[in-house]
């Protein structure tokens, strides 16, 4: 009788030494996932903090005073599509020349060729090639003070065209990502359930029909699925709290709102993959034969 006890414990413990191994296994997978999942989510965030971070400088005439620079911003910056302005005095930009070109640059000069300026950031949305020269023929018509606005076009252009090739490399890449999960889960489930193959025949053959067999291992797939899913999110849960704490203006750069998003996708995807994997195995097996059952 002991004998039977002890093989039954190290029966079990080799069960829930063979399910830990599946949740490990399942988790990896679905942070591989989550982390896709979470570039893909936040795609349109770092686009939009790109876009509102190029600069569009407006520059006023020699003969425009600081007084003039500061009614002129205050009055773009009650335009729609501005996001900010900021006035860069003759001493801030000779200082940022000095840095570029040395400490001597303006001793050729009998007066200061810095002109004072605006720097203006605009709201993401408007931060296109078309929305741009709207953009920079009302800042020209909003002021006769005004001598040149830089738009910086061509950083534009590249920019959307890089940010729209990402966004569909990383679309592919979690689709190629999800189907590879579905086999390496589907593999880890037809393991881990093997092992089980003699107890599903057994049901069968006392007359058990194939949703009463199917459902106790259904659920615990489902459990199995859940688990798995939170394993992985405390994982990137715990990387974004070292980028808050490490590197904040890039943590700042995250939608946190698409970033729950994500999470419930890693949620769904670990239970339905789990779910749907089970499901076949399950059914395989009890169409198995009894000769296959040695396979």
């Amino acid at each position: 009788m002991s004998d039977k006890k002890q093989k039954n414990q190290v029966t079990r413990a080799r069960m829930a030494g063979a399910y830990l191994t599946s949740v490990i296994s399942i988790s990896l997978v679905l942070l591989l996932i989550g982390f896709a999942a979470l570039l893909l989510a936040n795609a349109s965030s770092v686009s939009r903090y790109f876009k509102e971070s190029l600069q569009v400088t407006v520059m006023l005439q020699d003969g425009a005073s600081e007084d003039d620079a500061a009614l002129y911003a205050s009055k773009v910056s009650s335009l729609p599509y501005v996001k900010n302005a900021r006035i860069v005095t003759r001493e801030e930009g000779e200082r940022e020349l000095a840095q570029m070109l040395g400490e001597d640059f303006l001793s050729v000069f009998e007066s200061s060729p810095v002109p004072i300026s605006v720097e203006l950031s605009l709201k993401a949305e408007y931060v296109e090639p078309d929305s741009l020269k709207f953009v920079t023929s009302t800042l020209q018509a909003a002021s006769p003070l005004v001598d040149e606005v830089s738009c910086q076009q061509s950083l534009v252009e590249a920019l959307n065209a890089n940010m729209t090739r990402i966004s569909l490399v990383l679309g592919v890449f979690v689709l190629a990502l999800l189907v590879i999960s579905f086999a390496l889960i589907s593999n880890t489930v037809r393991i881990s359930l093997h092992a089980q193959r003699f107890s599903i025949h057994t049901m069968k053959l006392v007359g058990a029909t194939l949703s009463f067999i199917r459902a106790p291992f259904l659920w615990r797939s489902v459990l199995q699925g859940f688990i798995s899913s939170l394993l992985a999110l405390a994982v990137l849960a715990a990387g974004l709290n070292v980028m808050r704490t490490s590197f904040p203006a890039l943590f700042s750069i995250i939608d946190l709102r698409a970033t729950a998003i994500a999470g419930a996708a890693v949620v769904v995807s670990g239970v339905l993959i789990c779910l749907v994997s089970t499901f076949f195995v399950v059914t395989r097996l009890v169409n198995t034969t009894r000769d296959n059952l040695y396979v």
